[in-house]
């Protein structure tokens, strides 16, 4: 069975001190030492035991918007499947476009046996070099 119980407050109602004694007691934020963390300095270790997440001073790192943040794709990455759907075969070589597929930078990892010729804004030099050393060219395009 539930028993059903006012709220002790109501029984406070009309009182001017609610139980707190005097009326200079319970009065303001001096009584409670402050307001927010207030006396969370050197001298009041035990009650920084107490906060959750407490933190001085700047935390973590600022990703500033105008840093520029591209795609990147390796040269292991240009298999003939991928390089089949996202270029064209002109003769014998594949031309493939990455700024198509919004790529702004070809690396070297990885190895390539097809003859490839790649579009794409920037390249490193080990990525040139193993596109070369399969028979293919890298041509660098500006980005609009």
């Amino acid at each position: 069975m539930v028993v059903h119980r006012r709220k002790k407050v109501t029984k406070y109602r009309g009182s001017v001190t609610h139980g707190g004694g005097s009326r200079k007691k319970r009065r303001g934020a001096g009584s409670r030492g402050g307001r927010g963390n207030a006396g969370t300095g050197k001298r009041a270790g035990q009650k920084k035991a107490g906060l959750k997440n407490f933190h001085l001073g700047r935390h973590g790192f600022v990703r500033h918007p105008l840093a520029e943040q591209y795609k990147i794709i390796n040269v292991g990455d240009l298999t003939l499947p991928k390089v089949q759907k996202w270029g064209t075969k002109e003769g014998d070589t594949y031309v493939v476009d990455l700024t198509k597929i919004h790529c702004g930078k070809l690396l070297g990892t990885g190895n390539t046996h097809l003859k490839l010729k790649v579009i794409v804004p920037r390249h490193s030099a080990q990525a040139e070099e193993k596109i070369k050393a399969a028979g293919g060219s890298i041509v660098s395009s500006v980005e609009q």
